[in-house]
C-alpha cells in the first residue's frame, strides 16, 4: 500500500537531516549511506562503489598485487616460438619482460606490439618494442597509485619489496575492481551462459556461480553437498577463506586455480584434471 504524500515528505525530511549532518567518522558515514540505500535514495550500485572507493583509500598495493611466483613473464632470451604460446594461453594484454630472472625486469611487452615485432626486419630484437617499467613499493596506497596510473597512462606496475626485489605486479584493473567489482574484458565469457567453457589447452574456465550439480555432471565428480551450492562456495569452504587470484586448490583429482577474484567475491576459476585422475568429463 502506497504511503500518503505527507508521510513520504516526512520520511524524506528525516533522511535529508541524517545526510546533512556531518558524520563523526567513516563508519557513521557508511551507516548514513546504507540507510539512504534502504530507503531508495541511493542506488545499491552507487553505494557499492562508494564503499569500494573508501576502502581503496585504506588499502596498499600488497593487498591486491599478483605475487611474484604467480606472474606470467617473458624472458628476453626466449625465442618467439617459446614465449608466444604463453601469450596465447594466458590472454593477457601486457607482460613483464625479464632478463634471465624475475628480479631483472627490463620492460613491459604489449601483446599488440608483437605485430610490430613479427613484421619488422629479420633479426630485429624484441627489445625495440618494450615499454618502460614502472616500479612501486608494496606500501603505496591504492588511491595514490590510481591517480598515478591516470596521470602517466600506465596500466601496469612492478611491485618491489624493501630490499629492491620483485614482489609482484599490479594493474589498473586490479585497483578499479576494488571500487566497481569485477571488470570483464573480451576474453571473458557471458555471465548468464556458458558457465563451463573448454579452453584450447585442455583446461576449463568455470564461473564461480556454477552449481556443483552442473560441475559434477560435466566432470563426473561428486562435489555436490548440502552445505554449499556453487563451485565458488566449495573452493572458499575448502580453503577456509576468500582466495586471491592465482591461488590453487587440489580436490578429488581436480585442480582449481583462481582466475578472477576481488576483495568481495570469487568470480572465475580455471579447472584442470590432475595427473592420474580417473574421472572423465561428459561429452
Amino acid at each position: 500500500m502506497e504511503e500518503p504524500p505527507s508521510q513520504k515528505r516526512s520520511l524524506f525530511e528525516r533522511i535529508s537531516s541524517w545526510l546533512l549532518r556531518e558524520p563523526d567518522d567513516r563508519e557513521e558515514l557508511l551507516e548514513l549511506l546504507r540507510t539512504a540505500c534502504e530507503h531508495h535514495i541511493v542506488d545499491p550500485d552507487a553505494l557499492m562503489m562508494i564503499e569500494g572507493a573508501l576502502q581503496v583509500a585504506e588499502m596498499q598495493v600488497r593487498d591486491v598485487m599478483i605475487p611474484r611466483a604467480q606472474m606470467d613473464v617473458i624472458d628476453i632470451n626466449q625465442t618467439p616460438a617459446a614465449f608466444i604460446p604463453t601469450v596465447i594461453r594466458t590472454a593477457h594484454s601486457r607482460f613483464p619482460v625479464v632478463d634471465g630472472e624475475r628480479d631483472r625486469v627490463i620492460g613491459i611487452l604489449l601483446a599488440k606490439d608483437l605485430l610490430r615485432y613479427t613484421t619488422s626486419e629479420p633479426g630485429a630484437s624484441i627489445r625495440n618494442v618494450l615499454r618502460p617499467v614502472v616500479f612501486i613499493p608494496e606500501s603505496k596506497r591504492l588511491n595514490v597509485l590510481l591517480r598515478e596510473f591516470r596521470s602517466s597512462r600506465n596500466h601496469m606496475a612492478i611491485v618491489v619489496d624493501e630490499y629492491g626485489g620483485v614482489a609482484g605486479l599490479v594493474t589498473i584493473e586490479d585497483v578499479l575492481e576494488q571500487i566497481v567489482g569485477d571488470i570483464e574484458d573480451e576474453y571473458d565469457f557471458d555471465e548468464d551462459a556458458d558457465n563451463i567453457r573448454e579452453q584450447h589447452d585442455g583446461s576449463w574456465r568455470v564461473k564461480a556461480l556454477t552449481t556443483l550439480a552442473d560441475f559434477d555432471a560435466q566432470f563426473g565428480t561428486q562435489f555436490a553437498n548440502d552445505t554449499v551450492n556453487t563451485v565458488g562456495g566449495f573452493v572458499i569452504g575448502q580453503l577456509g577463506r576468500l582466495p586471491r587470484r592465482g591461488e590453487t586448490l587440489l580436490a578429488e583429482g581436480m585442480a582449481f586455480e583462481v582466475i578472477r577474484a576481488d576483495s568481495r567475491r570469487l568470480h572465475t576459476l580455471q579447472v584442470r584434471r590432475s595427473p592420474g585422475s580417473s574421472t572423465a568429463p561428459s561429452a
